[in-house]
This record gives structure tokens, sequence and C-alpha cells, in this order.
């Protein structure tokens, strides 16, 4: 393999949309304790761009519009978190973002949730098995996580790895869209 031509050094930021700035400033703030450390007021009236400290010198930034379109769960995100319905988005949507946390505080980090009144599921154990999901933590339970939403209804992760990835663990060739079958 060739050297890359451009350096990466981790993501910069995510830009989201949100519904209400003061709303999302209040959930990432005050409820995930992220620390505000961006706020820029859009020319004429365009609306706002936030920039919150996502850890590991990487931030999640919000876009306000006035005049943005509605949401549309199902198709621009998904409409449920995995554990309570479908998990599926449009091409070229932004099904979730997932924030590393330290593998030793997971467990606790569901009731913390829950005590802010942020609906989550359980620890999910991700594994190879059939359904990729397990109950046992084991050997090959690759990762750990926690599903929620943003009060925009933006699917969150809380993940941890639980153990160092592998040759072995790239072992599926990527799919292909099927042929498109022309119109009778």
């Amino acid at each position: 393999m060739s050297e890359s031509p451009f350096e990466f050094q981790g993501i910069n930021h995510l830009a989201l949309v949100c519904k209400d700035m003061e709303r999302t400033v209040a959930f990432y703030r005050d409820v995930l304790g992220m620390r505000l450390i961006k706020t820029i007021e859009l020319p004429m009236g365009m609306g706002q761009h936030f920039f919150f400290d996502c850890g590991g010198n990487n931030a999640l930034a919000f876009f306000w519009f006035p005049d943005a379109p509605p949401a549309a769960p199902g198709v621009a995100a998904p409409a449920h978190r995995p554990d309570t319905g479908e998990l599926l988005s449009a091409h070229g949507s932004m099904n979730h973002v997932a924030f590393n946390v330290p593998a030793e505080a997971i467990d606790g980090y569901a009731e913390r949730l829950r005590a802010a009144g942020v609906a989550c599921s359980d620890v999910a154990n991700h594994d190879d098995s059939e359904f990729g999901v397990t109950a046992e933590l084991h050997p090959g339970v690759f990762v750990r996580s926690i599903y929620f939403q943003d009060p925009d209804g933006i699917l969150l992760e809380f993940a941890c790895w639980q153990r160092a990835l592998t040759a072995d663990d790239v072992a599926h060739e990527p799919a292909t869209a099927p042929a498109a079958t022309s119109a009778r």
C-alpha cells in the first residue's frame, strides 16, 4: 500500500443542524457536560454556528438555521435507537455520532443518562456473532456501547473499544449496489 497523500489527525469537527440552539446547548453542555468553545452569529440573519469540545481535540458543531426544513427521521437519520426500532437512514445521511468513552466507566453511563432524564439503551456488547451483539462480555467483544438521542432525535452513542483490532478484523468484501433496472 502506498503512503497516504494526506496526513489525518482526527476529526476537527462534525457539523449537525439543530431546531433550537438554546435547547441544544442545554443538552450538550448541561446534560452531557461538553464545554461550549465557540459561538458564531452567521451573517445576514442566516442563523448560528456553535462548537462543543467533545474530547481528544475534536469538536461537535451545530448550525441553527431559522428557515431550515423540518427533520426527516427514517430518511436523513434513523428514526429510532437500534434497540427500539429500525437503524436505516438514506444514502448520504449521517446515521449516528459515537463518542469514545473510558471502558471502565461505560457501565455507569447508562444510569447517569437515565438520571438526567435521557432514554437510552442498555450497554451493548458488540461481537462477530450472528446478530452482532451478545449479553456476555467475552474476549470476542470488540466494542461496548450505549445508544441515546439528543432533543432533535440525532442518534448518539457512547462507545469504548475492548481490544486492539487486527488484520483479522477486516474479513469482508465491500458490497456493491445492485444494477439499476430500467423502467418499463
